[in-house]
């Protein structure tokens, strides 16, 4: 049975992985061809799917995106990895054959019926399948990136088997602000992907941050101008890439790419005007030259938390976890940024009295939110 459970996994990944609908397992006295045991160790593919010494426990359910998204897949596998390969625990993920609730809560299904304990899944989009899900598996535990399960605004309901991570966006939007002011940029550009509230945060957290910097440096107001729009997509497409490609060529220096896949049109467009970008989630460094640094959340690391304290016994369930400065689940990636002029001296600083509480920002959540920001010498251009 071992054995036709780990064949049955596999072709199930691989026909999610191309978009394929599931097969029709076999029926249970088919024999199975002679592979190992699910509890024979197995090199990881070319996929990054694994299934190690121990069986699966551990499951990852991607959203419309693939594993090696640059964004909260990708971050939030790592910290799967990241926690789960040295501890000895078979983790593997799913590729949803379709972008729907159902498809998702298939997919959940799939992981559980192949044995595991606890399933990661990323982004907004799985609000609606883990509402569901942790009901239907109240045995299982679930950990939900970046949201909350619910079915509709005003529904949120984080269950006992169930855990959200949630981020200070507003946090690491602010540091992504007051850097490019304090790199000495003067004339940035904010596009987000979808206005959820997520993307609302960073750029709010933008636009303080960029007030904060103007104040310490005594700029006169008007000096430091924002472009602000949504792209209204996460997805990479021509029409964000001529957006930027506009602001660019109107004298914007930076932009901050709150946009998921949309980012990688914005790089493209940098890359043609020779200018820059502030990534987004990870650390996009490694996507393009022109992107001088990334509005950090901690994905792995707050993945791999709560992994660890599922696998000792003290899961959080019904909690929704907020990772800010001061538990280190947002910042700034200095390590690889390609700043001429902001110190990892100023960075720190700056860091310190957001984790201190001494500075506090604005939490509005709205698609216009921007616009009642208190800020006196930002001048923020809202398009679209």
């Amino acid at each position: 049975m071992k054995k036709l459970l780990a064949l049955l996994l596999v072709a199930m990944l691989v026909l999610a992985a191309c978009g394929g609908p599931p097969p029709t397992p076999p029926a249970p006295d088919t024999p199975a061809p002679d592979t190992p045991a699910a509890d024979t160790p197995a090199a990881p593919d070319t996929a990054g799917a694994i299934v190690p010494t121990g069986g699966l426990q551990i499951a990852l359910v991607t959203d419309y995106g693939t594993i090696d998204d640059g964004s909260f897949n990708q971050g939030s596998w790592e910290g799967v990895v990241a926690f789960a390969g040295p501890a000895g625990f078979g983790h593997h993920y799913i590729q949803p054959a379709e972008i729907s609730d159902a498809a998702y809560v298939d997919a959940i299904a799939l992981a559980i019926e192949g044995g595991a304990e606890i399933v990661v899944t990323p982004g907004f989009l799985f609000g609606a399948a883990v509402y569901e899900a942790q009901d239907l598996w109240p045995d299982v535990n679930f950990v939900i990136i970046d949201a909350q399960p619910n079915v509709g605004p005003g529904t949120a309901r984080v269950a006992a088997n169930t855990v959200a991570v949630l981020y200070a966006e507003q946090e690491s939007g602010f540091l992504a602000g007051y850097a490019a002011v304090m790199e000495g940029h003067r004339s940035l550009g904010f596009i987000g992907g979808i206005p959820v509230p997520a993307v609302v945060l960073f750029g709010t957290g933008f636009v303080e941050g960029a007030e904060y910097a103007a104040q310490q440096l005594g700029l006169d107001p008007g000096e430091v101008t924002i472009n602000y729009a949504y792209a209204m997509t996460f997805n990479p497409t021509p029409e964000v890439q001529t957006m930027a490609a506009a602001w660019y060529n109107d004298g914007v220096e930076i932009i901050f790419a709150a946009a998921g896949g949309a980012g990688f049109s914005v790089m493209a467009a940098a890359e043609a005007a020779g200018t820059l970008v502030i990534g987004v989630d990870i650390d996009q460094s490694g996507d393009s030259e022109t992107v001088i640094t990334s509005a950090l959340k901690g994905l792995q690391a707050s993945v791999a938390n709560v992994l660890e304290d599922w696998a000792a016994g003290n899961f959080p369930g019904g909690q929704a976890k907020i990772y800010n400065a001061s538990l280190n689940g947002v910042g700034l990636s200095m390590e690889t940024s390609r700043f001429q002029n902001f110190t990892q001296a100023q960075y720190d600083a700056i860091f310190a009295q957001l984790a201190s509480g001494a500075i506090t920002l604005s939490t509005t959540i709205g698609d216009d939110a921007h616009l009642g920001l208190d800020v006196e010498l930002v001048e923020i251009i809202a398009i679209g």
